[in-house]
C-alpha cells in the first residue's frame, strides 16, 4: 500500500484513491484509527459517503463499504473502551495537541447527559465519536451494555452514511463535483461542535464579567470589616 504524505487528513476522495487495490482495508484502518486510537481529526463521515459514491470507481460495492465500516467502527470503539478503563484520564495532559483533557471533558458531558445511548448518539457527531468510548471507560460502564450500544451505534452510523452516499451517487451533479461536496459535509458534521464551543466560550466570558463587580464588592467589605 503506498500512500503519498501530502493527502490532507481530511479529503476522502484522495485517501481512497490512494488506497489502491487495498482501499477496503485502508477504511477499515481508517475508521480503527478515528474510532480507537485517540485521533479524531480523520475523514469519518465523508469517508464511508464518498466510498459509496465513489464504489463503482474503487472495484468495490456499497455493501463491503458498509461491513468493513462497522466491524472497523466496533473494533474501534473497543479499543477506546479498554484504553479509557485502563488509564482513565492520566493520558490527556494540557497543552497536548491531540489529546486535550476538553476533548476528554465533552465527551464525559455527553455521555452523562445521554447515558448508554451516547455510544449511538455520539457516532454522529466528529471529535465525540472518538472520546465517547473512552469515557464509557474512565466510567467503568458495564461491558455487556457497552457492547450492545456500541453495535447498534457502529452499525447505524456506517448504514446511515453508505445509504447517504448511494442515494447521493445518483445525481451526477454530486459525482463530478464530489470533492467540493465533501468538503461540504465536513464543514456541516464540526459545525455543532463550532458552535457549541463559541458558546461556551461567550459563556464563560459572560460570568467572568459578572462575578467581576462581586468580586470587588467582596474585597471592599473584607476591608471595611478589617
Amino acid at each position: 500500500m503506498i500512500l503519498h504524505t501530502a493527502i490532507p487528513l481530511l479529503d476522502a476522495s484522495s485517501w481512497l484513491h490512494a488506497f489502491g487495490p487495498w482501499v477496503l482495508v485502508g477504511i477499515a484502518v481508517l475508521v480503527f484509527v478515528e474510532s480507537g486510537l485517540l485521533f479524531p481529526f480523520l475523514p469519518g463521515d465523508s469517508l464511508l459517503i464518498t466510498a459509496a459514491i465513489l464504489a463503482p470507481q474503487l472495484g468495490i460495492q456499497a455493501w463491503t463499504v458498509a461491513l468493513v465500516g462497522i466491524i472497523a467502527a466496533i473494533a474501534g470503539d473497543q479499543a477506546g473502551y479498554w484504553l479509557g478503563k485502563r488509564f482513565g484520564r492520566r493520558l490527556f495532559k494540557p497543552g497536548a495537541r491531540i489529546l486535550r483533557p476538553q476533548h476528554l471533558t465533552r465527551a464525559e458531558e455527553f455521555f452523562a447527559r445521554y447515558g448508554a445511548p451516547s455510544l449511538l448518539l455520539g457516532r454522529f457527531v466528529p471529535i465525540v465519536r472518538t472520546y465517547v468510548p473512552l469515557a464509557a471507560g474512565v466510567a467503568r460502564m458495564r461491558y455487556r451494555r457497552f457492547l450492545l450500544w456500541n453495535v447498534l451505534g457502529a452499525a447505524s452510523w456506517c448504514i446511515v452514511m453508505v445509504v447517504l452516499g448511494l442515494l447521493l451517487g445518483g445525481i451526477p451533479f454530486v459525482v463530478s463535483n464530489i470533492d467540493a461536496l465533501m468538503v461540504l459535509v465536513v464543514v456541516v458534521s464540526v459545525l455543532p461542535i463550532v458552535v457549541t464551543a463559541l458558546l461556551r466560550r461567550l459563556k464563560s466570558r459572560r460570568e467572568r464579567v459578572s462575578s467581576g463587580p462581586a468580586q470587588e464588592e467582596a474585597r471592599e467589605r473584607i476591608t471595611v470589616d478589617s
